[in-house]
């Protein structure tokens, strides 16, 4: 008598004439029946090999192909504090017993009907002939453990014999996928949630009030199958206008939510609390540096950690930041000497309308009188505050003082905004119309950046100010605001004047 092991599974094997098959009928054989008379029961778990035939019969297995036969125990159902060892179940899969020599030719032209689950091996030894092994098929691509035409093909031309197998599989937590976790464990017909924000080593969660119970054994679940994650960690709030940050719990693992980002080939280090950071806003970063050429100058009012304004600055752009959270501000500087352009962008820790009212107009008012017709640098100004950027578009009235500068010149903003609005392009237009007192018709452009939520889009309206609002002459009797200080990396200018 000799052990196997098999899937942390152990079972006595013994060496009989009499076996089963996926084609057989045939009750325990004769040798079980006598043990059970001598032992007045029979034995729980045996395997039972003869060549081409590998079947075992623990109590726990469950002998048909069914949508449930991947799904953890159900056991674990209503389960908040994670234990790995209650998701053990046995399941009954087809096997094929093959030389090993052919094992790969096998399993390329078998492919789509071999097994395929997290941390299982499709092909185990044979524990009767070492010659062989025992290629795991899936039974939801086998069903009635019956070959198919086309794979019975297969096996005749690679000379194996076609005769299906029962083999007892052991499944383990760690053979199962989030989401079939989350499934068994949350009551039945409520939402699964396994998706998640990836910020370096923090996966960002957005979790519903049903799941808030469960929210430590999902946060584990989501450590535990994704590589490289080892933070947790759920919105408690909703993001804070101001400083675009918002409360968060974390709910396993590590509690260091300083990490590491790379988006567009540009490596960004930030704290995950303390500022803010959208992975999702990758495309759309790319999409506006995209329209940089060398040579352009680029305002962001709300510039964050640097994501428009680093990229631009290495595309030998000349780059005005500005973010009024102080944590921001100083995670741009840090990210700009990470990247090597602090020397070429120039930050602010201001308010989005003074930076406009301040070194905006003074660059603007130094520069676009001195553009010349055949000049091909442009003026970008980029306005990422979706909440609120609209409603700051009318700054951009009586900007500046002069004789407007040729049409080509005019500074062109892109801002965004959110709209529930049926139709969200022509919402955004006629806020940012309202805002600036003027018509956009046949002069913006909208893209919709992503759906936020359920009839909530965020979208990015584009246009150049049109002179007759930027350079609008103020009334005389407009009073004229006080000078004020500014807190720049550079000394762009220590003091403002808002006239």
């Amino acid at each position: 008598m000799r052990t196997l092991w098999r899937f942390g599974y152990s079972a006595r094997l013994l060496k009989t004439n009499h076996f089963r098959t996926a084609a057989s009928n045939t009750s325990f054989p004769a040798v079980w029946m006598l043990l059970a008379q001598y032992s007045g029961r029979i034995p729980g778990p045996f395997v039972v090999v003869r060549k081409n035939a590998f079947s075992t019969m623990p109590e726990t297995v469950e002998d048909k192909a069914n949508p449930e036969l991947y799904s953890p125990h159900p056991g674990v159902r209503g389960m908040t504090l994670l234990n790995r060892e209650a998701f053990k179940r046995t399941v009954v899969v087809p096997a094929l017993k093959v030389k090993k020599e052919i094992v790969n030719s096998l399993l390329k032209s078998l492919k789509q009907s071999v097994l395929q689950r997290p941390g299982l091996k499709r092909v185990v030894e044979d524990p009767e002939d070492e010659d062989s092994r025992l290629v795991i098929l899936d039974p939801h691509k086998i069903p009635g453990f019956s070959l198919g035409e086309s794979e019975q093909q297969v096996l005749k031309e690679l000379s194996v014999d076609p005769e299906v197998s029962r083999y007892n599989l052991e499944l383990t937590y760690e053979n199962f996928k989030s989401e079939e976790i989350l499934r068994a464990v949350l009551p039945e017909g409520q939402e699964v949630t396994s998706g998640f924000s990836r910020v370096g080593h923090i996966a960002h969660l957005n979790l519903r009030d049903h799941q808030l119970p469960y929210r430590h054994l999902i946060g584990q679940v989501i450590i535990d199958k994704n590589p490289g994650i080892t933070c947790a960690v759920n919105k408690t709030n909703i993001i804070d206008s101001t400083y675009r940050n918002f409360e968060m719990e974390v709910l396993a693992g590590e509690k260091n939510l300083v990490t590491k980002v790379k988006e567009n080939n540009i490596v960004y280090e930030l704290d995950f609390s303390k500022v803010y950071w959208n992975p999702r806003l990758s495309t759309e970063h790319g999409r506006i540096v995209e329209l940089l050429k060398p040579g352009d100058v680029l305002f962001d009012v709300f510039a964050g950690i640097g994501p428009f304004a680093i990229p631009a600055a290495k595309k030998k752009c000349r780059v005005f930041a500005n973010d009024l959270n102080p944590e921001s501000y100083n995670w741009l500087l840090h990210n700009c000497r990470l990247n090597k352009v602090d020397t070429k962008v120039k930050a602010f820790n201001m308010d989005g309308r003074e930076f406009l009212r301040g070194p905006v107009r003074e660059e603007l008012s130094k520069e676009l009188p001195l553009m010349k017709e055949e000049q091909k640098n442009a003026f970008h100004i980029v306005m990422n505050l979706p909440a609120l950027a609209v409603e700051f578009l009318d700054v951009f009235r009586h900007l500046l003082v002069g004789e407007p500068c040729s049409a080509a010149a005019l500074p062109t903003v892109h801002c965004y905004g959110f709209s529930k609005h049926e139709d969200p392009a022509k919402d955004i237009q006629e806020r940012a119309e309202a805002s600036l007192g003027t018509s956009l018709d046949g002069r913006c452009s909208t893209y919709l950046v992503r759906n936020v939520a359920p009839n909530k889009e965020m979208l990015c309206i584009s246009f150049q100010v049109p002179a007759d609002v930027l350079y609008k002459r103020p009334c005389p009797d407009e009073a004229k605001p006080a000078s004020k200080r500014l807190c720049t990396s550079q000394g762009f200018s220590e003091e403002k004047l808002l006239s």
